[in-house]
């Protein structure tokens, strides 16, 4: 390499600051790249390095100026976050043999049901609702999350369901009143939320749309959880027959004046794909599902399915059913929307009831206190209280002692009257 001029060192310099920083290396060390290399280069490089070193720091010291350092927020809370962990209580409902069990191992890659028991038909008939529930913890990259199931084994099975949803309505008031309990009480630091998040109502697959029972529960319950209703076992019915029962629901929800969870809008910002995700999610509700604990040969590969006679379901194949979808939903996109909605709307909806009924208690107290026939006369201070009785005990123990005097005189005296003697 040779460099003949001044010119051509400072054009090396402008087009690569690199090689720049490499000859200047060099010339530090007393390297001679050739013979045309002299001082006098060397020393035009230097003074190009020098100058162009000049700059580049007050350009970076301008920026740091101007950098202040809240951008670093989400990172925080997002260390934050990771280090609490998460929190989140899944109710399922239907009557049994829907496959809620199933789904649930299938949704979350967990067996939360290892030590079930199943009751034949006599035991069922004398079954009530009951509520269980289930906890397990469960981390993936890092992230932590104590996951609840609540199931309701014993609803929808009885002759009568008059009422049946009163306990699961119950439960979910408990919850409530047990958080706004901790909330209001004097250690606020560790309140464990056990509000139900979700609610998955699984619609059984024959029939023709919803039964009285099922529109009599999500009416009882659409104004304390989020419902997500769901299509069972939908490996019973043909694509068709699944399109035809999920727009008949649709209309029976609408008509019934129900309040199923509703999908927030996207924002302007979000991407193609996110959007494109959020509308097809709109569209398949009811979700219609298929759960499947079991792992089958389905062409060369091993998936989670079903085998039957005339061929395989693949719970995760999206032609098959919805699984795929609303796991994307519960877990993956909208978890934290649903956590959301319970605290904003549902819980805040029982708090103020709570505070309203409270108000209107104090203030029927007070009116029936003002209203009172009997006048109400302003208590004592204790102080003024004390005084007044150590006065009238003073007063006892003087009579007492002129009496005892009284006695012990000659009988010539007993003529006087007490009176006499008190003067006396």
């Amino acid at each position: 390499m040779s460099c003949s001029g001044k010119g051509s060192i400072e054009s090396i310099l402008t087009q690569c600051c690199s090689f720049m920083c490499f000859l200047f290396f060099l010339c530090q060390c007393g390297c001679q790249l050739d013979a045309s290399w002299n001082g006098q280069n060397c020393e035009c490089v230097v003074v190009m390095f020098t100058v162009l070193c000049n700059k580049c720091p007050s350009s970076l010291s301008l920026q740091d100026k101007q950098y202040v350092g809240f951008a670093t927020l989400p990172n925080q809370v997002h260390r934050k976050s990771v280090k609490k962990g998460f929190d989140f209580t899944l109710m399922v409902a239907g009557e049994s043999g829907l496959g809620k069990s199933t789904l649930v191992n299938s949704l979350f890659l967990t067996d939360l049901y290892k030590d079930r028991k199943l009751l034949n038909a006599e035991e069922r008939i004398n079954q009530t609702v009951e509520i269980t529930k289930h906890t397990v913890d469960i981390e993936e990259k890092g992230v932590k999350l104590k996951l609840t199931i609540v199931d309701t084994p014993g609803f929808g099975d009885a002759v009568n369901n008059n009422e049946c949803w009163k306990p699961i309505t119950d439960y979910i008031d408990q919850q409530f009143e047990q958080y706004f309990r901790d909330e209001s009480g004097l250690n606020r630091k560790n309140i464990l939320d056990n509000r139900v998040h979700c609610c998955l109502y699984f619609i059984p697959p024959f029939g023709h749309g919803l039964r009285p029972v099922d529109v009599e529960f999500m009416k009882a319950l659409h104004e304390k959880v989020n419902i997500i209703p769901l299509v069972a076992k939908a490996d019973c019915l043909t694509p068709n027959e699944i399109k035809k029962l999920k727009d008949r629901v649709r209309d029976e929800i609408e008509r019934f004046g129900i309040k199923v969870y509703q999908f927030p809008e996207c924002d302007s910002d979000e991407d193609e794909e996110f959007k494109q995700m959020d509308k097809e999610l709109k569209e398949c509700t009811p979700f219609a599902v298929i759960g499947s604990n079991t792992v089958v040969e389905a062409r060369g590969q091993r998936v989670r399915g079903r085998l039957y006679p005339w061929g395989i379901v693949e719970v995760e194949n999206q032609s098959h059913c919805d699984f795929v979808k609303l796991r994307n939903m519960l877990i993956r996109s909208h978890m934290h929307d649903l956590k959301d909605v319970t605290c904003d709307v549902h819980y805040e909806n029982y708090r103020a009831h709570c505070i309203q009924e409270m108000t209107r208690c104090v203030k029927l107290a007070q009116d029936n206190r003002i209203d009172s026939p009997i006048p109400i006369l302003p208590l004592p201070t204790p102080d003024a209280e004390t005084e007044r009785l150590i006065k009238m005990k003073d007063e006892e123990v003087r009579i007492d002692n002129y009496s005892l005097i009284y006695s012990s005189v000659a009988p010539s005296y007993r003529c006087f009257d007490s009176e006499s003697l008190k003067k006396a």
